[in-house]
C-alpha cells in the first residue's frame, strides 16, 4: 500500500475527515493566513486533486475545517450558564469570559480570511446559527426575562449587543493596537453597566 493512501485510509478515517481534521490543526497552528488545499493535502499525504472528489471546491475544505475549529474552541472552553442559577452578575461575567477567550482565539483566524469572502461566505452557509456563542447568550437572557429575574421590558438583544461589542473592541484593541481604547473598561464594569444602566 502507498504511503498516500495508507495515511488517507488512517485508523478507518474517511479521506474527508482528515482532510478536515489536518485542516484544523493547521489553523490551530499557523492561523489561516495563506492556508492552501495544497499544503492542507501534502500535510495529509494525499494528493492535490483528492479534495474534489470529496468537497465541491476548495472553500467548502476550508470553510468546514474552520467550522471544526470553532467547534472544539468552544467545547474547550467549558459549560455556559442555565438561566434560573446562580446570580445574573455572576452568570453575566461568565458569558463575557466565555466570549472573551472564544474572540481571542477565533478573531485572528476570520482575520486571516478578510481577502477570501468566499470561504466566509461558504462557512456561513454550513454553520448552525443556534451554535453561535451571541445567540446563546440572547436565549439566556430571555430566559432570564421569561423567569422574572430580569425586567419584562427589558430589550435583551441590544444587551447582548453591548457585551459582544466589548468582546469584539477587546480583542482587535489586541490585534491591532492602535484601534483600542486608551483606558478599557473591565469585564466587570461592563456587567454593571448591563444590569444597572446609566440614567440616574
Amino acid at each position: 500500500m502507498s504511503p498516500r493512501k495508507a495515511a488517507a485510509q488512517r485508523d478507518g478515517q474517511s479521506l474527508h475527515d482528515l482532510l478536515v481534521e489536518t485542516a484544523e490543526k493547521m489553523i490551530a497552528t499557523h492561523g489561516t493566513t495563506g492556508l492552501t488545499v495544497r499544503a492542507i493535502a501534502r500535510a495529509a499525504g494525499v494528493a492535490d486533486g483528492v479534495l474534489y472528489n470529496h468537497f465541491s471546491d476548495k472553500e467548502e475544505l476550508l470553510a468546514r475545517a474552520l467550522l471544526e475549529y470553532v467547534r472544539t474552541t468552544e467545547a474547550e472552553l467549558g459549560e455556559l450558564p442555565v438561566a434560573g442559577e446562580g446570580t445574573l452578575d455572576g452568570n453575566l461575567r461568565r458569558h463575557l469570559e466565555f466570549g472573551l477567550a472564544l474572540h481571542r482565539v477565533i478573531v485572528p483566524a476570520f482575520g486571516g480570511l478578510v481577502g477570501r469572502p468566499a470561504v466566509l461566505a461558504r462557512f456561513a452557509e454550513i454553520s448552525e446559527r443556534s451554535g453561535y456563542w451571541r445567540d446563546r447568550l440572547v436565549a439566556y437572557l430571555r430566559e432570564e426575562r421569561a423567569l422574572g429575574r430580569l425586567a419584562p421590558e427589558s430589550e435583551v438583544d441590544a444587551a447582548a449587543a453591548v457585551l459582544v461589542g466589548f468582546c469584539h473592541e477587546s480583542v482587535m484593541g489586541a490585534v491591532f493596537p492602535h484601534t483600542g481604547p486608551l483606558d478599557p473598561p473591565s469585564p466587570e464594569s461592563v456587567v454593571r453597566t448591563v444590569l444597572h444602566g446609566i440614567a440616574p
